[in-house]
């Protein structure tokens, strides 16, 4: 049985979360008090100031080598151009803000942030940070541990616009970079075959609470369909540094909207170069929005190519989603291994438009690519599935097609149409993203309500497998495990607790 839901009590929390009012978490409480403010300005000085709010220094490099573990560098309004190289040996950590959110502007036409010279604990928040345009050098914020694990470590990249670069990916965190946080940051618009975040040969890495998308025409850019996936988790180098093969990488609770790459591209892909060894292992990927909003084919909404120990759980892949395979491919390239324990569980997988998997009203819906022989463990289990009415379609020249799910459900999630999204590009004169928020997690938010959130009579509420449901959802919530917790990235919440609704606020 259902449960009793009341939607307007739900949405009269939402807007006094979104109001006002404040509320601390867990990781919250357990920061410090900053020792010291210190103050970076556009109009300051590194060789006469002191750091102080009326003799501010002008960069963030200087600031980092001056401060103490604790303190806080609060950066003013304006735009900093040239490199901002993240140093120093912070154990209780140093956080870099700027004072009004996305106002201080991050420039280079080359690397704007880096960590080549070795930096633990630190904490980037707030900054709009981009290429100054066409002609840069690659990468915009490039983390390299130097192929020591913990050399670069403990670095976190909060709340920031992270967006246009003109050479290769936004964000690069390789060579044993270890125990980095990209968390509720906005991401758009990669340059030629490289990502949003590659992922490369790093352990402990934590990707969550994000926005994902592309929108080329947006910044006065040709989109030339040619960019890869949005996020990207392998090893290039092999043994050329003390790391083999990405580990403990978790992907979650994110949105990815907005295709615009290649059709040899995902969303997300686990695996890429063909090594003779597994890329990665222990990647999670649970609680993300993947919408289909795009008329451009994309590969497949997830891939993963010669590794092991994946689990994706709990996410929602909804829309026309144009694509070679709509859920996954499986495969190996060059020297892979084939993958291994590769888990779906307790999933969404819907195109209302009843084209799963077809690239254009001409070919075939195709539910999966996935080569037999090319896989050699994998789990498919409590997963919905919907194809606008439509027969889910299977292959048996696949290794893995719905039908092979024990406990398959095969129901609409009345999930919100997807017609007039707005993507949420930053805008600095309005001071506003274009859906008219005002912070990231504000867009973040409406996003997820409006295309993530099931309805109150949707088949996947109550529907998932207790043994293997994540214990929060896409907003970072509890789920209810009463009569069962609900299939898909999002929990719809019960009119009996409410008082948990205002977490959705802070990531």
């Amino acid at each position: 049985m259902k449960r009793n839901y009341h939607n307007r009590l739900f949405t009269l929390f939402l807007l006094l979360a979104l109001t006002g009012g404040a509320w601390s978490t867990a990781e919250g409480s357990r920061l410090r008090r900053p020792d010291t403010i210190y103050y970076v300005a556009t109009n300051g000085s590194d060789t006469t100031g002191n750091g102080s709010a009326g003799a501010p220094w002008a960069t963030i490099t200087h600031a980092l080598a001056s401060v103490s573990d604790g303190d806080t560098i609060q950066v003013r309004p304006g735009q900093y151009s040239g490199r901002v190289r993240l140093v120093g040996d912070f154990s209780q950590g140093v956080t870099v803000r700027s004072e009004m959110p996305y106002q201080a502007r991050l420039r280079n036409n080359g690397p704007v942030v880096t960590s080549y010279d070795g930096a633990k604990g630190v904490t980037l928040d707030g900054f709009d940070i981009a290429h100054s345009g066409p002609g840069a050098g690659a990468l915009v914020v490039h983390l390299d541990g130097g192929g020591a694990t913990g050399r670069v470590s403990s670095i976190t990249l909060r709340n920031n616009v992270l967006h246009d670069s003109y050479n290769n990916d936004i964000l690069k965190i390789n060579n044993s970079a270890s125990n980095i946080k990209v968390q509720g940051n906005v991401f758009y618009n990669q340059q030629g075959s490289d990502e949003h975040i590659d992922v490369n040969s790093a352990t402990d890495i934590e990707i969550q609470d994000n926005i994902f998308f592309n929108d080329f025409a947006g910044s006065g850019r040709t989109n030339n369909n040619d960019t890869s996936s949005y996020i990207v988790i392998k090893d290039s180098n092999g043994t050329e540094d003390d790391v083999l093969g990405s580990r403990r990488v978790r992907v979650q609770r994110n949105i990815f909207l907005n295709w615009q790459g290649s059709s040899g591209s995902n969303f997300v892909l686990v695996g890429e170069d063909g090594q003779s060894f597994y890329e990665a292992q222990e990647v999670w990927v649970e609680n993300n929005l993947m919408l289909g909003n795009s008329s451009e084919v994309m590969r497949s909404s997830f891939g993963v190519k010669g590794a092991r120990s994946v689990i994706f759980k709990h996410n929602t892949v909804v829309g026309d989603l144009p694509s070679l395979a709509f859920a996954m491919r499986l495969n190996v390239e060059g020297s892979n291994l084939p993958n291994t324990d590769i888990q779906f569980h307790n999933n969404i997988w819907s195109d209302p438009t009843g084209t799963m998997g077809a690239e254009n009203p001409s070919r075939p819906n195709d539910f999966s690519d996935t080569p037999p022989g090319e896989t050699q463990v994998f789990a498919l289990a409590n997963n919905l599935y919907w194809n606008g009415g439509s027969a889910i379609p299977s292959d048996n020249a696949e290794l893995i097609n719905y039908d092979d799910d024990p406990v398959a459900l095969i129901a609409n999630p009345e999930l919100g149409a997807q017609a007039g999204i707005i993507l949420p590009r930053w805008n600095p004169g309005s001071g506003t993203f274009a859906d008219g928020s005002g912070t990231i997690r504000e867009a973040f938010v409406q996003l997820v309500l409006a295309y993530g959130a099931v309805s109150p009579e949707s088949a996947a509420i109550d529907a998932a497998n207790t043994a293997t449901a994540a214990t929060e959802d896409i907003l970072g919530r509890i789920r209810t495990f009463g009569d069962g917790p609900d299939i898909g990235a999002y929990e719809l919440p019960r009119v009996d607790n409410p008082l948990y609704l205002p977490l959705m606020l802070r990531p």
